[in-house]
């Protein structure tokens, strides 16, 4: 059952890239979308019967070279089957809404065959995604980890005539490149130092490489410290984390489909489920846990921030998918990885629905994307709207205090924040207020999205206003699903993966030290504790409601007041600007250094100079040594004979 799951999506890629053109591009379609559908109805069953014990399934031997030994295999635990429903799920819902968005895409003639490309590089991308998440071995995990990298290059530029979309597809590519680095370190590493790249093996090192040390760029530092922090590079890059972020917005450029499909349950989330598969490790690595703790609520906060002032439907719920990760991280990092999966798991269902929704808005307004020309949708697309609102309940943690009734982001969120506290360490108190301010601000641009696109009056292209209408039941039906998930999810699963029994539900799948009790402690903090992230929100969707239904001239004269502010936020603390300027710019400046100065005139100058100047110099004054008279010639001999055994005469040979 599990190779039918892994090797389903596979199955279709192929059957969509290559066999379109003998069966038809139709036919092609609905079989890689019925393979995803059928995955993900097995990934369910697994996950629902699964009973804690890990197993390996193995499927060949792959790689035998020395000390390295490396099958490929599937590790069954509780975060494979997790991964395995949320993988799936999110991709087979986003194959069958991609029947109505592709559909007559005005990026494409006519008479282009386009749409069976596209279903192929949504199937490659799935695969390569469950042989990361089923990975038993670092290196099985990282084919899997750049895998995902390729088809996601593929995805975003898929629309390769606009320049944005290359560029954004060639930023995406190499951003995670610098992230990926510090993950083969990481490996390497590891296996320097254990000799193994199997999880079994390197789960057990853990206290070893607690005792040993390490040089690296000529210190001496703790093993574990050092390796589990080039692992978590490589997690930042994957999962755009502060300072490695600025690839998530651009990803924009691809078809929303790719949005939901990078954002919500896939990509993104590999680097925290790295987090929390390599937790045996992690968990004696202090060091790196606090530094995990501090860049998640960092990352939540600023990102929280950039989404307040942003104007682009998908931007601003890129912006909340990086926020939301950074909320995982923050929980990782204080030792509370099931509240990290409880997020990952529950924020699939609503931020899936959140961007196939804005998808839906999109298709309805004609590819219009801007929120400033939007207004009044509420009565064009009621099955949409109705779903955003559910959606943006659950980001925004809606539910009933001090109450295990909510929808699933009321739960997840609310967790992790409690965990934070919990903890009782430095960070996790930094943690602790910079999501809950986070949390605030979330609610503020969530309902700001919300406010701006379906109440009001029509803003923008009248006629594009005239014309909007629901999506078709290919798009529609993905959304009532989600729905479903967005709102139980939470409830449902909440004892298990953070309640009484998240011991039994993760078995050996997550390893916690024996002075880790956070999740203990976060069942018996203060109320005030428990409510503040309800008071959070309740704040963001009063202020939000104020600035943009009662009060709508209050943004932007408070953007006037505050226009360095104002621009700081809108144009995302301007990273891009720094990294061009130092990386772009200072590649540029070094490379025309070397050319036109070091290559130019230094070498070249060099050769050049020596060839038609010292050269043609020394052959000049060598040719008036040549008279062509015989006896000059001996004369010169007898000289040159005399010189030699005046030499060897004062040298003392005879």
């Amino acid at each position: 059952m599990e190779q039918l799951v892994l090797f389903s999506p596979l199955l279709g890629a192929i059957i969509c890239g290559f066999g379109h053109r003998y069966i038809g591009e139709m036919t092609a379609t609905i079989i890689a979308t019925s393979l995803l559908f059928f995955a993900a109805f097995l990934s369910w069953i697994i996950f629902i019967n699964f009973q804690g014990n890990t197993e390996q399934i193995y499927i060949m031997r792959w790689i035998q070279s020395g000390e390295l030994s490396s099958f490929w295999a599937i590790r069954l635990d509780r975060l494979t089957t997790i991964m395995l429903v949320v993988v799936n799920t999110v991709s087979a819902l986003v194959h069958l809404y991609s029947f109505g968005y592709m559909k007559d895409d005005p990026n494409w003639k006519p008479e282009e065959i386009y749409k069976p490309r596209f279903f192929a590089y949504l199937s490659f991308f799935t695969f390569a995604m469950l042989m990361l998440v089923t990975s038993d071995n670092l290196l099985q995990m990282f084919f899997g980890w750049e895998g995902v990298g390729v088809a996601s290059y593929l995805l975003i530029g898929f629309y390769w005539r606009k320049a944005s979309a290359n560029s954004a597809a060639m930023k995406a590519f190499i951003v995670n490149r610098v992230g990926d680095f510090g993950f083969a370190l990481g490996i390497f590493g590891l296996f320097y130092m254990t000799g193994s790249i199997n999880f079994t093996e390197l789960f057990a090192a853990g206290p070893t490489l607690k005792a040993s040390n390490i040089t690296f760029l000529w210190m001496d530092i703790q093993a574990i410290e050092l390796l589990t922090f080039l692992l978590f590079i490589g997690a930042m890059g994957k999962s755009a984390q502060l300072f490695l972020h600025t690839w998530l917005p651009d990803a924009m450029e691809g078809p929303t489909p790719v949005s939901a499909l990078i954002h919500a349950a896939t990509m993104v989330t590999a680097g925290v489920f790295l987090v929390c598969r390599m937790s045996p490790l992690f968990e004696y690595a202090p060091g790196t846990l606090a530094f995990v703790t501090v860049v998640g609520a960092t990352s939540a906060f600023i990102a929280a921030t950039i989404g307040l002032v942003q104007n682009d439907i998908k931007r601003v719920i890129a912006y909340s998918t990086m926020s939301q990760l950074g909320y995982m991280f923050a929980a990782a990092g204080v030792g509370a990885y099931q509240a990290a999966m409880f997020h990952l798991f529950t924020h699939a269902f609503f931020k899936a629905m959140l961007f196939l929704g804005a998808g839906s808005v999109i298709h309805a307004m004609h590819h219009e994307q801007d929120m400033r020309n939007y207004g009044a949708l509420r009565k064009k697309i009621p099955y949409t709207f109705t779903a955003m609102i559910i959606g943006t309940l659950a980001i925004t943690g809606a539910g009933i205090p001090l109450t295990h009734f909510g929808f699933s982001g009321f739960l997840s969120k609310d967790a992790i924040i409690e965990s934070t506290f919990a903890a009782q360490t430095l960070v996790g108190n930094y943690a602790f207020w910079l999501l809950v301010i986070a949390a605030a601000m979330t609610s503020f641009y969530s309902w700001r999205l919300i406010f701006l696109t379906f109440y009001g009056s029509p803003r923008g292209d009248i006629a594009k206003h005239n014309h909007a209408h629901e999506s078709p039941l290919t798009m529609i039906l993905p959304l009532a699903v989600l729905a479903i998930g967005s709102i139980l999810a939470g409830m449902l699963w909440f004892e298990d993966f953070f309640g009484h029994h998240y011991k039994e539900f993760f078995d050996t799948a997550v390893y916690m030290g024996s002075k880790n009790h956070v999740i203990e402690n976060a069942h018996h903090l203060n109320n005030w504790v428990k409510a503040s992230p309800f008071i959070a929100m309740l704040s963001g969707l009063i202020i939000s409601w104020a600035f943009y239904i009662k009060f709508p001239t209050w943004p932007s004269r408070l953007a006037n007041t505050f226009q360095p502010l104002h621009s700081l936020l809108y144009n995302k603390y301007y990273f891009d600007e720094a990294y061009s300027f130092i990386f772009i710019k200072g590649s540029k400046f070094l490379g025309n250094l070397f050319w036109k100065i070091g290559d130019g005139k230094i070498i070249d100058g060099a050769l050049n100079g020596l060839a038609l100047r010292f050269i043609p110099f020394i052959t000049k004054m060598s040719s008036k040594a040549q008279s062509g008279f015989l006896y000059h010639y001996a004369f010169a001999m007898f000289i040159g004979l005399g010189f030699l055994l005046s030499w060897f005469v004062i040298r003392g040979v005879n």
